[in-house]
């Protein structure tokens, strides 16, 4: 797993943070009406995701680099909880992204994300 933890590298520039990884999708029908980690209700509908750093309310831009498609989500859980991953996406995310399962990613935060 040497090569994943170094795919998982993260910088600060200032006001944006960049990392790349493993995305996974999670808050399916089993999870629907169980609190994430801010205590929210889990909507596997809406724009979200799980990353075990960034502050809840963190508006992140995932793009998938399988097919360069990109998707903002904002955090409001905890996780992913699996060694070599880097965030849990909702299903609508993974839609917006294209994709089901795991795909790899690079992860973008910056306080002029809208």
């Amino acid at each position: 797993m040497v090569a994943c933890a170094a795919e998982q590298q993260g910088k600060e520039n200032g006001r944006r943070a960049t990392q790349t990884g493993i995305a996974s999708v999670y808050g399916g029908k089993s999870h629907r009406g169980a609190k994430t980690a801010n205590g929210e209700r889990v909507r596997p509908d809406q724009l979200t995701a799980a990353h075990r750093n960034f502050p809840f309310g963190t508006r992140v831009r995932v793009t998938n680099l399988r097919n360069g498609r990109s998707v903002v989500v904002r955090i409001n859980d905890r996780g992913p909880f699996v060694r070599g991953r880097v965030i849990d996406v909702t299903p609508a995310a993974a839609r917006f992204l294209g994709f089901s399962g795991v795909t790899k990613v690079s992860l973008s935060t910056a306080s002029d994300l809208d």
